[in-house]
């Protein structure tokens, strides 16, 4: 999928962050991250019961961040700031994977400029619409950034996922 930096600024009030690509050194902070934000920000996807949270992160390991990217099919990106990584996003072709924010860093523009990042990507290897599954938690986040819902809720890591959709055709 490429591996060349975009460097972003979120919008005024937003706080300066620089996304790029993420490398094998990253893996260990990337994991702490996804493992925060899905146990800090994520109650009412998990509703704090300790077995739900097992499930979900039972995957977010260095070894399989490692391996998501290593993967030729996919990216993996990191935001940046002040020498920490703040965010982190993935995508394949026609698709969004990931995109979690450090939960001390939420509400600040990080997750948004993530998405834009991630949407820029996909529209640069001629997605014409891009799909993921929503947690509860970030419906509206990605309601008000011009995703539609798209069928009958799913279940991923035994919690209810929203699908969504956009058309990066007129984005």
């Amino acid at each position: 999928m490429g591996n060349d930096a975009d460097d972003i600024t979120p919008p005024p009030g937003g706080v300066p962050a620089r996304i790029v690509d993420a490398e094998a050194k990253d893996a260990e902070a990337i994991a702490a991250l996804l493992v925060a934000s899905i146990t800090e920000l994520c109650a009412a996807d998990h509703n704090d019961d300790p077995a739900a949270v097992a499930r979900w992160t039972a995957n977010k390991t260095p070894q399989t961040v490692l391996g998501w990217i290593a993967d030729p099919g996919q990216r993996v990106l990191v935001g940046w700031e002040s020498e920490r990584i703040v965010s982190v996003g993935a995508v394949a072709p026609g698709e969004i994977l990931l995109n979690y924010v450090a939960p001390e860093h939420r509400f600040r523009g990080h997750s948004k400029a993530m998405l834009k990042v991630m949407e820029a990507c996909l529209a640069m290897i001629g997605t014409d619409r891009v799909r993921l599954s929503s947690t509860i938690t970030a419906r509206r986040f990605y309601l008000a950034n011009g995703w539609v819902e798209d069928g009958a809720a799913d279940t991923v890591f035994g919690l209810r996922g929203i699908p969504m959709t956009k058309s990066l055709r007129d984005a």
